[in-house]
């Protein structure tokens, strides 16, 4: 959370800043003395001596209440232009606004400090959660396709007498054990990207069909056995956004689908366009999410507990990361094959093919 312009001002600045803000606040209470009176003037200057309690440090608060109850007992309160109080109701009510004025002041700023130490606790707290979670990626996700790769290859190199079927199923094995590593290191790389909040989409006139069947294949490719139905309505225009940030949120769907459903499943993609709006939708037959866990799917350390599961619980954070930045929705409700369902809609420009 950024702080507000005022409080990264230096002390001195906060210093002429609040003085200037009460005479302000005083003077105009002055202009308008024949219609308030000095007790409304009081409460005014209270509430303006909190305001720059929650905006600035301290010493400046506690100057900022002094000069506020001097201008009010000098203009204000009767007789006027004199620090003499007549009434004994007023000079306990001088009293009062004092300390009333420092105590609040001063309460404020406690509050406001004890709120930054929690927000930084709990900001550190997500640093260390995500540290660990990409630790564990580092030291599952990614070290299972090395481990695959480096065996592979090793056999290759030790066992020149392989059959031409061993070398294929060893090369292939490389090859998909590389697929999933790459998809590791590009989650890991797009949660950095979202979580430094320098993410821009970069449009271009993108075929959604040809970019739906790539990232199906490459999802077949990952997950052997597996078949996904696609379904994309006739006509489909060419759009006019960013691929890279759609590839990645429908290749994360189909995979977080393909990973954690069982191997007979049914996977369906299907995806229209509706004037502006592009709708890609993703089903399967899988178990689904509970209702408590379909509250918090989308968080970056939300993750699957159950056994055998062992993703780094990434993939549909950067789901929803990459549909904010192209300023679309993306809704998770029950399927009817029993599982999830993922809609996301995105506007987009459209051009039509003849």
């Amino acid at each position: 959370m950024k702080r507000p312009i005022l409080r990264t001002t230096g002390k001195m600045q906060q210093y002429i800043i609040s003085c200037l803000i009460v005479i302000i606040v005083a003077s105009t209470c002055y202009i308008l003395s024949h219609i308030i009176g000095y007790h409304i003037t009081a409460l005014l200057l209270l509430v303006t001596v909190s305001f720059l309690a929650v905006t600035f440090d301290i010493l400046p608060v506690l100057l900022s209440a002094m000069l506020s109850a001097l201008l009010w007992d000098f203009f204000f309160i009767p007789p006027r232009f004199t620090i003499h109080v007549e009434k004994t109701e007023d000079t306990i009510f001088l009293i009062m606004y004092f300390i009333i004025a420092i105590v609040s002041g001063v309460l404020t700023y406690k509050i406001r400090k004890a709120e930054k130490n929690a927000q930084f606790k709990e900001e550190k707290a997500n640093s260390v959660k995500l540290y660990n979670t990409i630790l564990n990626s580092l030291s599952h996700e990614l070290r299972t396709p090395l481990a695959t790769i480096i065996g592979a290859s090793d056999n290759l190199l030790a066992n020149q007498l392989l059959s031409k079927d061993d070398q294929h199923l060893l090369i292939s094995e490389i090859s998909k054990a590389a697929l999933r590593l790459n998809q590791q290191v590009e989650n890991l790389l797009n949660i950095s990207r979202l979580e430094s909040g320098h993410i821009q989409p970069k449009s271009d006139w993108t075929d959604i069909t040809e970019l739906i069947y790539q990232a199906v294949h490459h999802v077949e490719e990952n997950n052997p056995g597996r078949r996904i139905s696609i379904s994309v309505h006739p006509g489909m225009p060419v759009c006019n956004i960013d691929k890279g940030m759609l590839e990645q949120i429908i290749y994360n769907l189909l995979n977080n689908a393909a990973i954690h459903t069982a191997k007979n499943s049914e996977i369906e993609i299907s995806a229209l366009c509706i004037a502006d709006q592009l709708q890609i939708i993703i089903e399967d037959g899988g178990t689904g999410f509970t209702n408590k866990q379909m509250k918090d799917v989308f968080n970056k350390f939300a993750r699957d507990n159950k056994k055998g599961n062992s993703g780094s619980g990434l993939g549909l954070s950067i789901v929803k990361g990459f549909t904010d930045a192209l300023a679309g929705v993306v809704e998770l409700e029950k399927s009817h094959f029993g599982g999830a369902k993922f809609t996301i809609t995105i506007p987009v420009k459209i051009l039509m093919l003849k």
